[in-house]
């Protein structure tokens, strides 16, 4: 006989917090300072795991600062290591449509569009991913997270040092 299996509860094992301003210099840094944070925690540079959420950051930043751009304020990137993967969020404060469409809902853009590409990206480098609104409003957050191979070593060593893919 076999146990009902229990839902698992995430547990937040390291977490990265910051605003930029919302401009393509504040998207450049946000993605550089996500790369830096997560060699820190044992995920190194050029790691498929790192490549992801690289990509990832600078897709939703560039996206935060194209589409969710209010003027004077801010955008937010959170970065945790969550049970299993690392949690992308970056959050605007953009109220109101158009809001990104959520997973299931992206479409290819056509051959010769200009743009249309980056949630494209999300949906195929991201485990999971969905568009929340953002907490405390106005806005909205778009949270995507990278399946980590060995994350219970990461979770285990001191910050810094661990590798991992």
């Amino acid at each position: 006989m076999t146990a009902p299996s229990v839902p698992q509860r995430t547990v937040t094992v390291r977490m990265f917090s910051q605003r930029f301003s919302a401009t393509p210099r504040g998207a450049r840094l946000a993605r550089r300072l996500a790369l830096a944070e997560l060699h820190a925690w044992g995920i190194p540079h050029g790691t498929d795991t790192s490549d992801a959420a690289a990509a990832i950051v600078a897709e939703l930043a560039a996206n935060a600062v194209t589409h969710g751009r209010v003027p004077g304020r801010d955008f937010e990137l959170r970065l945790s290591l969550v049970t299993g993967s690392v949690r992308i969020e970056v959050s605007d404060t953009r109220s109101g449509p158009p809001c990104p469409p959520g997973p299931g809902g992206v479409r290819p853009p056509a051959a010769l569009e200009e743009s249309g590409r980056g949630l494209v990206l999300v949906d195929a480098l991201a485990a999971r991913w969905e568009v929340l609104d953002r907490d405390p409003p106005p806005g909205k957050t778009v949270r995507a997270e990278v399946d980590v191979p060995r994350w219970l070593s990461l979770a285990r060593a001191p910050a810094g040092g661990a590798t991992a893919d």
